[in-house]
């Protein structure tokens, strides 16, 4: 299905768009290439294969669930200003 110029104008209009002259030569071209790999794609056969809600609903591979860091609280409050049983003290700041 190739679309004329005419049809271009007027679903231009339908769309509140405002095409010069010199641009809907290639506007009609777009749609037209647009167009084209819908119907590309439609053509293919797709059968036996199970349409997905989401592209993206492959399983996800997994890292193991597993500590790669050493525990450094002691040295990060070490340096802090007020520490009491392992909580950062700061002034309160609402009253």
């Amino acid at each position: 299905m190739a679309l004329e110029r005419s049809e271009v104008e007027k679903i231009a209009h339908l769309a509140r768009l405002g095409l010069n002259e010199g641009d809907i030569p290639r506007t009609t071209e777009t749609l037209n290439n647009i167009l084209g790999l819908i119907d590309q794609m439609q053509a293919v056969d797709t059968s036996g294969i199970e349409p997905l809600a989401h592209p993206l609903e492959a399983t996800q591979r997994l890292r193991a669930d597993a500590v790669t860091e050493e525990n450094r609280r002691a040295a990060y409050q070490a340096i802090a200003p007020a520490v009491e049983n392992g909580l950062y003290l700061v002034p309160k700041v609402i009253e």
